[in-house]
């Protein structure tokens, strides 16, 4: 259990999360991810990677315990700063990132999945953004990347979710499998860019991003401002503690 990372004889790097129960990210895991994507995009033998999850969900968000278990700030700075970094990996990774997802996408799931490149997912995957529930904002800027305009502001104020089915709808999920053949989707898809010349896909993959219509770091980071400011508020605080003891909060503010 934990994220893994495993390169097969074709240049294909797996890299998996097993956190279980819900594959909820501490501190310590979003810097892991990070790490590992960072870490395959920067060898040469890598020519793509695949990002799965194993257990009930492709990913949760952050650990919402370990933040209420930590005095002061220091747990929301590290999520923050993990989060942007697992992100920014993705992103920038020298390689294409192909994201398999199954099951539930939520909250810090959406950032990785909106900066991979291609997205495959199984019938029973859905994604959205809960951070409205919990206080906080973030991860807009990589939904916006997945649906229109509309539904990704209907989704924020909601929590509302989407469906993979919908995703392909838009465009951004390329291909939708039953849950037992998307580890094989995701693979077959990943042989046919490790087929390519690596120095032209590494090019490609440079040139992409180098292209995009804005900068996802920048955006994402002004979001997260926001989440700092409700945090120093006290609702945040709230929206949190009633989300650990499984009550309904009181928002007086």
């Amino acid at each position: 259990m934990g994220n893994t990372c495993v390169i097969d004889g074709d240049g294909i790097a797996e890299i998996v999360m097993d956190n279980p129960p819900v594959n909820a990210l501490t501190v310590a895991g979003w810097f892991e991810v990070a790490r590992l994507v960072r870490e395959a995009g920067e060898n040469p033998a890598v020519r793509a990677v695949v990002l799965r999850a194993e257990g009930r969900g492709f990913n949760a968000g952050v650990d919402i315990k370990e933040m209420q278990a930590t005095e002061g700030f220091d747990a929301l700075i590290g999520a923050n700063r993990g989060c942007y970094a697992a992100f920014a990996a993705v992103y920038e990774c020298a390689v294409p990132v192909i994201a398999a997802v199954h099951g539930f996408c939520l909250g810090g799931g959406i950032g990785l999945v909106g900066n991979a490149d291609i997205i495959v997912a199984s019938e029973d995957a859905t994604f959205g953004l809960p951070e409205v529930d919990r206080g906080a904002l973030g991860a807009a800027t990589h939904l916006s990347r997945l649906v229109p305009q509309h539904k990704m502001r209907a989704m924020v104020y909601t929590s509302a979710t989407a469906t993979a089915a919908e995703l392909h709808h838009f465009g951004s999920v390329l291909e939708v499998v039953p849950r037992e053949a998307l580890h094989g989707a995701a693979m077959r898809l990943a042989r046919s860019i490790a087929e390519k010349s690596p120095t032209v896909i590494r090019a490609a993959k440079e040139s992409l991003n180098g292209i995009d219509l804005w900068d996802v770091k920048r955006s994402y980071r002004f979001e997260q401002g926001f989440t700092f400011e409700l945090n120093l508020s006290g609702v945040a605080d709230e929206a949190r503690d009633a989300f650990v003891t499984k009550t309904d909060p009181n928002f007086t503010k």
